[in-house]
């Protein structure tokens, strides 16, 4: 943050908490810490950035004044399948607030928002919980969502396969969208399709999005496992500058390599992975010690030894952070070619 920036954050929260300061809108903010021209630019990017951060809070009319003059709360809320929802609060160890299903808006599960809580005492029904009312949203969690089409006598909507999206989803076309018409494919009913959300404005009416995959057969093999990666976001495909990377690493350990390591190869060591794995990174050795008892060996293969800091493979490694296991599949953490070839056992 620069200087500047640092100045106008402190004369924001410096007049906020003012004991005689009433709400006032940005352009009354203005005035009062004497900002002009171009600097109000600066102050409305400062606002927002503390609107979004939870450190002051919009009220009607557009104004400004800390959470906690106006009883609000910023948080994350996570829905339950039934349709309430509690609020866990960004404060560090404040409790969460109940959120009755009436009082949720058009929030989603996940999303990041502000709630007022409400002035009555904690109900019996919450076990002694505060209420509150989602006021905004902040940021939304999600902006896809995996489920199932389905029609009615006059339109169509998709289910959501996530139990805690408790709103159906309508669509105007059952074609997924693409930039390449002619890869466009209709889905059927009962196919899983990944929805992107439009903007949901009224919890009177359901929130509408438009298709753009269709992953197939709810029932067909594989739909299930797919659908799972598309829900999750898993990255099916690496980015061409890590691929390139790993291609350019020789299949062959260098003699270089193995200054400063100790060299096992003439132990018996063997691997523990089974023999359909995919990989065998894994092995441990057995050794009878002469004054009496077992030493056991844990040999992993050191796969960081070809990722370089900072390289785009590391960059990749760290944004996927593990390997995901399904049952049909695994969606590695590094290239095939360096965890199932150079760095496995063949």
């Amino acid at each position: 943050m620069s200087s500047n920036g640092r100045k106008i954050r402190d004369q924001i929260f410096a007049l906020l908490s003012r004991k005689d300061y009433r709400p006032l809108n940005k352009i009354e903010i203005a005035r009062k810490i004497g900002v002009s021209g171009r600097a109000r630019v600066a102050l409305r990017r400062m606002l927002r950035d503390l609107e979004r951060s939870g450190e002051i809070a919009r009220i009607r009319k557009d104004r400004y004044v800390l959470p906690v003059e106006a009883d609000l709360v910023t948080g994350k809320l996570s829905i339950h399948p039934v349709g309430y929802g509690f609020l866990a609060q960004e404060k560090s160890g404040e409790p969460d607030v109940f959120i009755a299903a009436e009082n949720i808006g058009t929030a989603m599960h996940g999303d990041r928002v502000v709630a007022r809580i409400s002035p009555e005492a904690p109900s019996r029904r919450i076990k002694g919980r505060r209420e509150g009312r989602v006021i905004r949203i902040l940021e939304r969690a999600h902006n896809t969502i995996v489920g199932t089409l389905q029609r009615s006598r006059n339109f169509y909507y998709v289910v959501p396969d996530d139990p805690r999206f408790v709103h159906d989803v309508y669509v105007g076309s059952v074609a997924a969208v693409s930039n390449d018409r002619e890869s466009e494919a209709a889905a059927n009913v009962g196919d899983k399709v990944v929805v992107r959300l439009g903007a949901w404005e009224s919890r009177h009416v359901n929130p509408e999005g438009e298709i753009i995959e269709v992953l197939g057969p709810a029932a067909a093999p594989g739909v299930d496992m797919l659908s799972i990666i598309r829900k999750y976001h898993l990255p099916t495909e690496f980015p061409r500058d890590a691929l390139e990377q790993v291609s350019r690493i020789p299949e062959n350990i260098d003699a270089r390599q193995l200054v400063g390591r100790e060299d096992l190869r003439n132990q018996f060591i063997v691997t523990i992975d089974p023999d359909d794995a995919r990989d065998f990174d894994d092995a441990i050795d057995v050794e009878k010690l002469p004054k009496g008892g077992w030493r056991l060996g844990v040999h992993i293969a050191d796969v960081a030894a070809y990722v370089e800091p900072g390289t785009a493979l590391d960059r990749e490694a760290r944004r996927r952070g593990n390997s995901v296991y399904l049952p049909d599949r695994v969606i590695p953490m590094l290239p095939e070619r360096l965890s199932n070839g150079v760095c496995s056992l063949k």
